[in-house]
């Protein structure tokens, strides 16, 4: 599957490869009011009904997503092993995913989590400071960053929000300082709604993505922000199901970056970094 660019801007039809770095999937029997709530905390409505796999994989291939990184979020220890397990399942079930397990703050030793996170084939787990209450640099947490680190294993973390400070890229960066192995990818251009300064956020082992961005700022923002994070770092995501794949691709081609540079962050640069052709 690819895309293929026939749009005016494009000299010549140019077709590109996708993965989809973002995307949130439940159990089907959840899967409905899972979603409403995730509108509900953020006051927005979701382009996509219920976040389920299917609906995952028939959305995106309207524009020929190839591989998807996907993930939940825990708001207690006791969901880690089943939200864990439904994602390892649902990866074995669709070679297109790639698998993130859950996590909670609440967690006393990261290790035998981990270690599932290992035994299932999960590339690490996700942390959504927000909804989770917990500052991304507190103390308690370096266990965990410091143990995903000694195993190569990656943390997707939600970042920025102006209601909140949970999850600021200045509480990243003292996160980066201290653990500069850290593999992770700082969601929503280096930090959602807080766009102006997010480019603060650097580290040898840190990627972005575009989710839940471009609808909010204009293509010529989106670029420079994409230049100054570096577009070597930055990769594709839609943040399903709160958006539509066909509308985000849209959204992304808009900002007129080079035809490199649209490859390496549609999917060369996910390629690269989970290892993948």
């Amino acid at each position: 599957m690819s895309f293929t660019d026939r749009s005016a801007t494009a000299a010549e039809p140019i077709t590109y490869r996708i993965a989809d770095s973002h995307a949130h999937i439940y159990p089907e029997k959840i899967a409905e009011k899972a979603t409403a709530a995730v509108g509900d905390f953020y006051e927005i409505p979701m382009a996509v009904g219920k976040g389920e796999a299917d609906i995952l994989l028939e959305n995106g291939s309207k524009i020929g997503v190839e591989k998807y990184l996907v993930c939940s979020v825990a708001t207690s220890v006791k969901q880690i092993p089943s939200i864990t397990d439904f994602i390892a399942d649902e990866c074995a079930k669709h070679p297109e995913f790639i698998g993130l397990g859950a996590y909670h703050q609440d967690v006393v030793d990261p290790a035998p989590l981990l270690d599932r996170v290992d035994e299932l084939g999960l590339k690490g787990v996700k942390l959504h400071p927000d909804i989770q209450r917990f500052n991304i640099d507190d103390p308690s947490m370096m266990p965990l960053y410091r143990e995903a680190a000694s195993r190569g294993q990656l943390i997707l973390f939600h970042i920025g929000d102006n209601r909140y400070d949970f999850s600021s890229f200045d509480r990243l960066a003292r996160v980066i300082d201290k653990v500069p192995d850290l593999r992770c990818i700082a969601a929503h251009l280096g930090g959602y709604q807080e766009w102006d300064h997010a480019h603060r956020l650097q580290g040898a082992h840190v990627y972005y993505d575009t989710s839940s961005s471009l609808r909010f700022i204009n293509p010529e923002t989106a670029a420079e922000l994409i230049h100054r994070l570096g577009s070597d770092k930055m990769l594709f995501g839609v943040d399903f199901p709160m958006w539509n794949h066909a509308k985000e691709l849209e959204r992304f081609m808009k900002i007129g970056l080079s035809q490199e540079e649209n490859a390496a962050i549609l999917y060369d640069n996910f390629a690269r970094l989970f290892d993948i052709e």
